[in-house]
């Protein structure tokens, strides 16, 4: 008896036309998306290094007029004048720990510069909710001329988690910082278009005043995690198109196994 060891051997990988171009496919989509996020990771690790490098620059006097606000975001600056202590806005404050409450936006009139950035919002920090009404806290008041450090933010833009103003009635308490709308509301004069975050360690001695901004880069930056998901994806892709088709090879074009048996 003899054994047909060409009928009865295990086939050789074979992989199907058409799960051979939807595994490239998907692989190329996936592999390409784990670059991308490469690429961003490499942007955003440089943008974050440069804010960094900015807030550590020594202040300078905010100009009198912005061409490009977008470049002066996040450096450290000085603004000599007053508050208008009379026409201040509460919006609602970021996470505080352990408590709820507003920050404190008060306009500034600039004793240093006139026009268009005569008068500049200025954020003085966090108050507690039982805060809210200026006269309890009275004694915070930062009265005359004085000068500031702070750093300078862009106004935030509405978006899915950031809902936009409407039209907040007198008194009411904004969802973020509006140059435009606030200035119109407190019919102001055109302001500056950024914002200044008063930095903490300015008001001592004054009782119950809002302490300050501490600065913080608030840019999450997860998109090596990102790229090591897109690229897993791409290795299991892999993986699987080629257990399937060993498998195909295995059990035959149609799917069951090659059970023929040896001919003498």
């Amino acid at each position: 008896m003899s054994l047909d060891h060409s009928s009865g051997a295990r086939r050789g990988f074979r992989p199907a036309l058409g799960a051979t171009l939807v595994t490239l496919a998907g692989m190329a989509v996936t592999i390409g998306l784990g670059t991308w996020q490469v690429e961003r990771l490499n942007w955003k690790t440089d943008l974050i290094a440069r804010i960094d490098r900015q807030m550590a620059e020594p202040p300078v006097p905010l100009p009198a007029r912005i061409d490009d606000p977008a470049a002066w975001e996040f450096r450290p600056v000085t603004l000599t004048g007053h508050f208008l202590n009379d026409k201040e806005l509460l919006v609602i404050a970021r996470p505080h720990p352990g408590q709820a409450g507003y920050e404190v936006v008060t306009p500034f009139q600039r004793a240093d510069a006139a026009g268009d950035g005569g008068i500049v919002l200025v954020n003085r920090g966090f108050v507690p909710m039982d805060r809210r009404d200026p006269a309890s806290r009275a004694a915070g008041r930062v009265e005359g001329d004085t000068t500031l450090r702070g750093i300078v933010r862009l106004p935030q833009t509405p978006g899915l988690f950031m809902p936009g103003n409407g039209t907040p009635a007198p008194g009411s308490v904004w969802m973020r910082v509006e140059p435009p709308a606030m200035a119109a509301a407190l019919a102001l004069p055109a302001v500056a278009p950024v914002v200044v975050e008063a930095l903490p360690g300015q008001t001592a001695g004054l009782r119950d005043a809002p302490a300050g901004i501490e600065p913080r880069v608030e840019l999450p930056n997860n998109h090596l995690q990102y790229a090591l998901t897109w690229y897993g994806l791409a290795a299991t892709l892999a993986a699987i198109y080629v257990l399937s088709q060993r498998k195909r090879a295995d059990t035959g074009t149609d799917g069951r196994p090659d059970d023929r048996i040896p001919t003498a």
